[in-house]
């Protein structure tokens, strides 16, 4: 139960803070980002990845890479396995997949 709990305030908080784990700088940054349509809000971006990954988004970072914005993802799938995305933060796609063993 306290698990389901701490999950689902992960989630919440999530949901309405996607950006607030960056630094003041970064979350600027990111801002402009959204604003100027160079990234999808979160909750999109949540939204399509769920269609085929469904699952607890434990973690959301926000990164630039090689010129692009990159959604990293942790997912905690229904078996317990932990699923790791890098998600274009402009489309909602899938860039790369691991699956981590436990």
């Amino acid at each position: 139960m306290r698990t389901t709990l701490a999950i689902a305030t992960l989630l919440v908080a999530a949901a309405l803070t996607p950006l607030a784990s960056l630094a003041d700088g970064d979350h600027d940054r990111a801002r402009a980002a959204l604003q100027a349509g160079e990234v999808l809000p979160l909750h999109v971006v949540l939204e399509r990845v769920s269609r085929d990954h469904p699952g607890n988004v434990l973690e959301v970072e926000l990164e630039r890479e090689k010129g692009l914005w990159i959604y990293e993802l942790k997912i905690l799938q229904s078996g317990g396995g932990l699923l790791k995305l890098k998600v274009d933060a402009k489309t909602a796609a899938i860039i790369r997949q691991r699956e981590v063993q436990r």
